[in-house]
């Protein structure tokens, strides 16, 4: 795909990950709607785009909300045309053991309400902003693209029943609609980042993240712009198709 003029939708798109992609396929001549949940934070990477030069827009829209993500994405064809790409990005951690227990005591489970929150944002969300950018490719003729973002963890991480049951959802639907979709000129992947820099990363103790960061081959996390430049390469590479890209720094065997 060209990405000069394209219109890319990014969800998640208000910070982080979702924002260094927005730069970054901005810089490459793409026009980019972002999606997210917080009205301010969106202000503020428009402004932050449009100051760059980069022509870009906000909807507010919750992706686990059916009738939010439906109305978003009729929204982004009405104001900025037809859409030519998506990048699933949104996504929420609620971190913890299934079981935590000692001495044969129970102390306590993963709660129902953060197995549903995860799956519901980082999986429905998904699904239903797939379905609705598909639709969407399909109506208005446009051999787009969809680059869903997964994670290592869909091999399965302590601490992490729910995100990684959704990330290997992803990586699931990632294949099963590069399938089904090359039809209609639709080409569906996936990058599945490992330690990337974050606000969580840049919090922790410096001791804690050394021993992170010794755990890589690389011996460095990853950056944003690495995430960003995988998904660029999707986009770019017409015969890339219903395949997960691994961007971790060598980490996952």
């Amino acid at each position: 795909m060209q990405l000069n003029d394209a219109l890319i939708a990014i969800t998640g798109g208000a910070r982080g990950l979702g924002l260094a992609m927005a730069h970054h396929l901005g810089r490459r001549g793409a026009r980019v709607a972002l999606i997210d949940t917080d009205n301010d934070q969106l202000d503020q990477a428009v402004n932050g785009l449009f100051d760059a030069g980069i022509t870009a827009r906000a909807f507010v829209a919750n992706v686990a909300d059916e009738a939010s993500v439906t109305e978003a994405f009729a929204d982004i064809r009405e104001h900025m045309g037809p859409l030519d790409g998506l990048v699933n990005n949104a996504g929420i951690l609620r971190d913890g053991l299934l079981v935590k227990a000692r001495d044969g005591k129970v102390e306590k489970t993963l709660g129902l309400d953060e197995w549903q929150a995860v799956i519901d944002v980082n999986l429905t969300g998904v699904f239903l902003c797939g379905r609705a950018a598909a639709t969407a490719m399909i109506e208005d003729d446009r051999r787009g693209v969809i680059v869903n973002i997964s994670s290592i963890s869909r091999a399965g991480n302590m601490g992490q029943s729910n995100y990684a049951a959704a990330k290997a959802g992803v990586a699931a639907l990632t294949v099963t609609w590069g399938k089904e979709l090359a039809r209609h000129g639709i080409r569906v992947g996936a990058v599945a980042p490992g330690f990337i820099e974050t606000e969580m990363t840049a919090s922790m103790r410096d001791d804690m993240l050394e021993k992170l960061t010794a755990g890589v081959p690389l011996r460095r996390l990853g950056a944003p712009a690495d995430i960003a430049e995988s998904v660029a390469f999707i986009f770019d590479n017409d015969y890339f198709t219903a395949r997960v890209m691994e961007v971790d720094g060598g980490l996952r065997l």
